[in-house]
């Protein structure tokens, strides 16, 4: 059969599968498939189930929406999951046996994440609220645009890459009954709440939330319990960190959630915690463990997925949970007086589980370099492990991909750093090839052994491509991952090009003529970074970079306390400081032509460092592009509009292609 590699208009083509739930007796499971609509550029969510024996798989939802969270009632007669069919997102229900499903939130401001009682009888969910607004206030559909306002600030946290500017609305906790229709509120106020789990006999719920007395400024997230009867919240956590996605136990005994205490600021190992509900005993089970506890793999194809957190065996004697170490995410077992212990860890992505608590039977999402996901029943007793779902292998089959292959070399100081090269598709013996670095955002993530749609479409084009993880990266411990911290462009950028230099001598399929580095966020960083102090690359693509940290401390939505934790050096007492780590710097020693991608609506890196370094550049009459993205923020790579994806991929390429090819 005659076979391609992978083009940009590819990603119109595949599809994606995420958050496995399986059902309480464990012979079904539910999952969402996501896919994308060419005519309207868009995308449609849609719930599945499927028979763990067998494999058969059937589509329940259908049209033009968003369904996702999907939640089996612990009966096992009800799905619940949430859409946006009615307009904005809100809670329905199917049948464990099929029909229409029923919707039964009707909120206002829309419902999200249900999360069902013990009994079966009301789910948890969490909906925003402003302070005249009560949960029994229904939707009323769209009015008339209301005159323009003045936007009065007066907090420093006042806008968020995830949804813009802050409205006057928090985020709080209620419970609706599935039959009646009821709904009650849980929380008030004005602090977010987001909600967390039933304690087994359906009396108390938890929940997380940041109720310090300075929150834009002590920046935690503390873990509660409430009481249903009286509603009075007691605090699990000490208010010295960030902790969340608390499971309890089956015998009610247990909390167990995955946070830390700061200790090194954004760059501290998140671990595992048990809180003995009797005792009030609060302790961390894996301080010892230099593993970060869930899943940090970067990647460009997934986006939603939800991590389970700690799941408890029937028993309540321990728990199943996500670790990501040394680029691969697998599955640990930990009990609670025990050692975490792997369960399954290959060379391999795990971006969702979910275990029978009484057989240890699991349905887990997996993706590979040459796999972009599917589903996988995996028996943990036996081993025994056998693919479900196969969503894209009528696609792929046409379609040769790049393997990747793993790489360690010694940075200067004598750190292992770890990566991986791919050849590009139709590789011949001889033959060298133009080579492109790619850089990670972060810094304090991890690229991983997953399907990544760029490096397959860069591998088919004709280049090979290196990917690594330099210090600051998760996957290598406390120390390797805090490292980057105050050294920004020190000796991560050493590792950067002790991984070229490993590339151009190691494999004579490099051409050390031909070489291209392109990355995202703290990856564009890195990349303006590095243009500034080499002239070794013939081409570079910044995406939604830093290039200047003076101005980045007040205008991105974390800048100021991630420019005072990552840099060390703040707007107010070290200017110098942060002058010294910002590429613009540097500017007047680009020579290397530059294409700079950017959306419009980021707030997390805003466009203005990508409008100072373009000016910069164009006004010593450099060679550069400025490619701005309309209505897109931080996640364009992965989540943004399909026809925008769809354009950076090929403005990436075409890049490369004009200057290395």
């Amino acid at each position: 059969m005659h076979t391609r590699g992978m083009v940009a208009e590819d990603l119109y083509e595949l599809k994606s599968v995420k958050n496995p739930v399986l059902s309480p007796v464990g012979k079904r499971f539910v999952f969402v498939q996501t896919v994308i609509n060419k005519e309207k550029h868009d995308y449609q969510s849609h719930i599945f189930v499927g028979e763990v024996e067998g494999g058969k798989v059937n589509q329940w939802t259908f049209g033009d929406v968003k369904d996702n969270s999907p939640s089996w009632s612990p009966d096992g007669k009800w799905i619940a999951f949430a859409s946006n069919r009615s307009g904005k997102s809100q809670l329905y229900l199917l049948r464990a046996n099929g029909g229409e499903a029923k919707q039964v939130t009707f909120c206002k401001n829309g419902a999200t994440n249900p999360v069902w009682s013990p009994d079966s009888s009301k789910l948890l969910f969490e909906t925003h609220l402003a302070k005249a607004e009560k949960i029994i206030d229904r939707d009323e559909g769209e009015k008339e645009d209301p005159l323009l306002e003045p936007m009065v600030v007066e907090r420093i946290r006042y806008k968020s890459d995830a949804v813009g500017f802050l409205d006057d609305k928090n985020q709080h906790v209620a419970v609706v009954d599935v039959v009646t229709g009821e709904v009650e509120q849980l929380t008030d106020g004005e602090r977010d709440y987001a909600a967390g789990c039933w304690s087994p006999d359906g009396s108390q719920i938890t929940v997380t939330a940041d109720l310090s007395d300075d929150p834009d400024y002590k920046l935690v997230t503390d873990i509660f319990l409430l009481p249903l009867s009286n509603k009075k919240l007691s605090k699990v956590t000490n208010s010295n960190g960030f902790f969340g996605l608390p499971t309890w136990s089956p015998d009610g005994n247990y909390l167990a959630f995955i946070g830390h205490e700061k200790e090194f600021e954004s760059a501290t190992l998140s671990r595992l915690w048990l809180y003995d509900i009797r005792t009030a005993d609060l302790r961390c089970l894996t301080s010892e463990w230099d593993v970060q506890v869930g899943d940090v793999a970067i990647g460009d194809f997934h986006s939603g997925t939800v991590n389970p957190g700690a799941i408890w065996t029937s028993d309540s004697k321990g728990f199943y949970f996500i670790a990501s170490e040394h680029g691969n995410t697998g599955i640990y077992y930990r009990s609670i007086d025990g050692e975490p212990s792997p369960v399954l860890v290959e060379n391999q992505h795990v971006y969702g589980v979910t275990v029978n608590p009484n057989t240890h039977e699991a349905i887990v999402a997996i993706s590979t370099p040459t796999l972009p996901g599917d589903l996988f029943h995996i028996d943990f007793k036996s081993g025994k492990k056998q693919q479900i779902t196969y969503v894209n292998a009528d696609m792929l089959s046409g379609i040769e991909l790049s393997q990747a292959e793993a790489i360690t070399f010694q940075a200067p100081d004598g750190w292992d750093i770890h990566g991986w090269v791919m050849k590009p598709i139709g590789y011949k013996e001889g033959k060298k090839y133009p080579t492109i670095m790619e850089v990670h955002g972060g810094p304090h993530a991890m690229y991983a052994n997953t399907y990544f749609h760029e490096f397959q479409m860069l591998a088919a084009k004709g280049f090979v491509v290196v990917f690594t993880n330099p210090r600051g990266s998760h996957g290598y411990g406390q120390t390797f991952v805090d490292a980057v911290r105050g050294d920004y462009g020190g000796k991560d950028y050493l590792d950067v090009m002790a991984a070229t230099d490993f590339a151009v001598t190691s494999f004579d399929f490099v051409d050390e003529t031909n070489l291209g580095i392109t990355g995202g966020s703290y990856g564009g960083f890195m990349t303006n970074w590095v243009v500034g102090h080499t002239q070794r690359f013939k081409a570079a693509v910044t995406q939604r970079s830093i290039s200047n940290w003076l101005s980045f401390y007040g205008v991105s939505d974390i800048g100021y306390y991630f420019s005072e934790w990552e840099v060390k050096g703040d707007l107010i007492t070290d200017t110098e400081k942060l002058w010294k780590h910002s590429p613009l710097a540097y500017v007047d020693q680009i020579e290397t032509p530059l294409l700079i991608l950017h959306g419009e609506k980021d707030y997390r890196c805003p466009i203005e460092q990508a409008e100072q370094l373009f000016v910069a550049l164009k006004r010593q009459k450099k060679p550069t592009t400025f490619v701005r993205f309309p209505e897109s923020n931080h996640e364009l790579s992965r989540s943004g509009k399909p026809n925008l994806r769809l354009e950076r991929l090929n403005h990436i390429q075409n890049w490369f292609v004009k200057y290395l090819l």
